[in-house]
């Protein structure tokens, strides 16, 4: 389970605002990559936060909620057309530095999930690896980009339907590839994602 000992460990050093960051979206083949900054208050932490993938909607909802009224929130986006542009690795990282630039308040020190920090970042930061499930700051932040890149995709359902995108997210399930297959390639999927290349390729 997530704990405070990151956090803790960067005030130690004299740091007051440490980010949790976390993207969501870097599978999927369409939509944008998604991330989220959040600096947690120590003294109104909301209980439960966890990695968003262990949670049911509903918690997630829950915890979003109560997220966004007692800690600072930064969201962005990479688009797919940055993602077909620059791959979704450095995508990824694009949209976690235009979260932390989001933030209400400048964050001094940033907790970033996984093994590799934005190249860019120009705070100090600390790569946690698992991060949701290890640091309370960044299953926050995975919750926050979850919800809200979830969202952005029911409303794309409603826009495209058939591709089943209010359930999958865009990931590539069966549902979704054999639409991709009969209803055709949309302005929202990434074409640089080898099963989208693979049908551009052959309608050439």
């Amino acid at each position: 389970m997530p704990d405070f000992s990151f956090e803790t460990e960067a005030t130690d050093q004299g740091y007051t605002a440490v980010a949790g960051v976390d993207e969501v979206g870097r599978g999927p083949l369409c939509g944008p990559v998604t991330a989220a900054a959040v600096i947690l208050d120590p003294d109104h932490i909301p209980d439960g936060l966890r990695d968003s993938k262990k949670l049911t909607d509903r918690k997630r909802r829950l915890l979003f909620t109560q997220i966004i009224e007692t800690a600072m929130v930064g969201v962005a986006h990479a688009s797919v057309a940055e993602i077909d542009e620059i791959n979704i690795l450095q995508a990824s990282h694009l949209a976690m530095m235009r979260a932390i630039e989001n933030l209400p308040k400048p964050a001094d020190f940033a907790l970033i999930d996984g093994n590799r920090a934005p190249k860019n970042l120009i705070i100090p930061s600390t790569c946690v690896v698992k991060g949701d499930d290890r640091s309370l700051s960044i299953a926050a932040a995975s919750i926050v980009a979850k919800i809200t890149r979830d969202d952005l995709m029911l409303e794309l359902d409603a826009q495209y339907p058939g591709y089943g995108w209010a359930k999958n997210a865009g990931y590539p399930t069966k549902e979704h590839l054999v639409a991709l297959k009969s209803l055709g390639i949309t302005p929202h999927h990434r074409r640089s994602f080898k099963p989208v290349h693979n049908i551009l390729y052959q309608e050439e």
